[in-house]
């Protein structure tokens, strides 16, 4: 029979931390965030990075995708979008006193956490002795002074009214020269979803598509050419289809072959009846040549 040793350490199956205590660049997450069931593991992950950011700094798409890798602008757009939807996130613009309007990024590290009334610390219970001697003590202090008038409650200023939300720019309308490619463009998404294009992008790109177009290109063609062996790690869709569309440009077509030239029409010979060609009505060359002679 084998011997046991009941003093061994037993076994740990799973999960063992080993931490330690950190003094300095470090951040605290919750385990709503950390284990919540609907985000995914992206959205987790960049909701870290902002929370650990300073205060002040950029979260654009763009300043994301910077500090990130493997993720596209895309899904750190998606990403923002749930954080969002989830509470740990909120994006505002908010009005300068010039009139012009900045970005603003709340981060959450609790849904909530800046409109939840703050819970109040509950009295420990008092021990008896601890009663006694606060009694003894309130016994030789002296006479309170008398109370001095009381001040009425100033009523809370009512908040002020939100700022109205300024009316979106208007655009001026596509040329009609333009609309086919725009319509081109706006429909690669359907046969590549990374190709998803904004609609500054897409004004910007149309020119392109057009001269494309007028030079002889089939939008088939044009639209199978702009998808073809796309990067992996495709970050700026629009900038990618901007090289293709200059460094891929088809010349221009041929001039077509020259026309032959008309023959003449037939005619009747004003002599012997017979046909044969001629610019105008007359004789033809035998009956010519016997008038001549």
């Amino acid at each position: 029979m084998a011997s046991q040793h009941p003093n061994a350490r037993p076994h740990t199956r799973g999960l063992i931390h080993r931490n330690v205590r950190l003094t300095s660049r470090y951040v605290i997450i919750s385990n709503d965030l950390a284990q919540h069931p609907d985000l995914t593991v992206a959205a987790v992950g960049l909701a870290v990075i902002i929370q650990s950011l300073p205060a002040g700094a950029s979260v654009g798409i763009k300043a994301l995708a910077a500090r990130t890798k493997g993720l596209s602008e895309m899904r750190i757009a998606a990403a923002l979008r749930e954080l969002e939807a989830a509470g740990f996130l909120a994006r505002t613009r908010e009005r300068l006193p010039d009139g012009r309007f900045v970005p603003r990024t709340i981060s959450y590290n609790r849904p909530g956490a800046d409109r939840e009334a703050a819970r109040e610390t509950p009295k420990a219970r008092e021990t008896p002795k601890a009663r006694e001697t606060r009694e003894v003590g309130e016994a030789q202090e002296e006479p309170p002074a008398p109370k001095a008038l009381e001040r009425r409650p100033v009523p809370p200023a009512a908040a002020p009214a939100p700022a109205p939300t300024p009316p979106a720019p208007t655009r001026s309308p596509l040329p009609e020269r333009h609309r086919a490619a725009a319509s081109l463009l706006a429909g690669l998404r359907g046969r590549e979803p990374r190709l998803l294009l904004s609609e500054p992008d897409v004004r910007r790109l149309a020119p392109g598509v057009t001269e494309w177009l007028e030079r002889g290109a089939h939008p088939e063609a044009v639209s199978r050419t702009l998808c073809a062996a796309l990067p992996h790690d495709l970050a700026h869709p629009a900038g990618l289809l901007a090289h293709r569309l200059a460094a891929l440009m088809p010349p221009p077509l041929p001039p077509g072959p020259v026309a032959p030239p008309r023959p003449d029409p037939l005619q009747n010979c004003d002599d012997c009846d017979h046909a044969f060609r001629a610019p105008e009505p007359g004789l033809c060359g035998g009956c010519r040549a016997s008038a001549a002679a």
